[in-house]
């Protein structure tokens, strides 16, 4: 559950496996609950979904509701432009693919790993209204055998959305768990806002 953030907003240092930030929030009211938002001048470090939200209702046509309720006045850059692509993602969903996502500075960006390749492909390979199995994302990230490990990797996906893991489904076309199986109600939300306005 996330829980109101005070404004103004106080800036707090983060130290994180030798990644040390000064961090600015944001909180977001949309479609699927609440959303927070947490970045420093490099880069976003995390996005968290409300994991007991119940999506709003979703038909051809109807706009869907994103406001930014909490944040600090001035934006540094990254938190500008997250909310910017989330609300596009939303509510524009054509214009995601002429702005820029935000740099990542969360850990598992900083070094080379199977999680950062298998993210990376994900953000990059599978597009807005597309959908990926586990086995053919772990072929995208370079091995066909780590099925396993590519679950791991959207199961701690600290940029869910912005790095799409709602688009892998399972290769039985269920569309398996979300955020570890704590979001579950929305993953459905996200695949059908995504094929209604695929289809518009």
């Amino acid at each position: 559950m996330i829980y109101p953030i005070s404004l103004p907003l106080v800036q707090i240092k983060m130290a994180v496996k030798n990644i040390s930030c000064k961090m600015e929030e944001a909180l977001i009211s949309c479609a699927l609950g609440k959303i927070q938002i947490s970045a420093c001048e490099k880069g976003i470090h995390e996005i968290k979904l409300q994991e007991d939200a119940v999506p709003e209702s979703r038909t051809k046509g109807a706009s869907v509701s994103f406001e930014i309720v909490e944040g600090p006045r001035e934006m540094i850059e990254p938190l500008k432009q997250c909310t910017a692509w989330l609300r596009a993602y939303f509510c524009e969903p054509r214009l995601t693919e002429k702005l820029p996502v935000p740099a990542f500075h969360h850990p598992t960006f900083a070094k080379d790993s199977f999680t950062k390749a298998v993210l990376m492909a994900l953000l990059q390979k599978v597009k807005f209204g597309e959908t990926v199995s586990y086995k053919e994302l772990a072929v995208m990230a370079g091995n066909e055998k780590a099925v396993r490990a590519v679950g791991g990797a959207m199961r701690n996906n600290p940029v869910p959305i912005l790095i799409p893991c709602h688009r892998v489904i399972c290769s039985n076309g269920s569309v398996g768990n979300y955020i570890g199986g704590k979001g579950n109600q929305l993953k459905p939300w996200l695949l059908a806002h995504e094929k209604l306005l695929k289809e518009m």
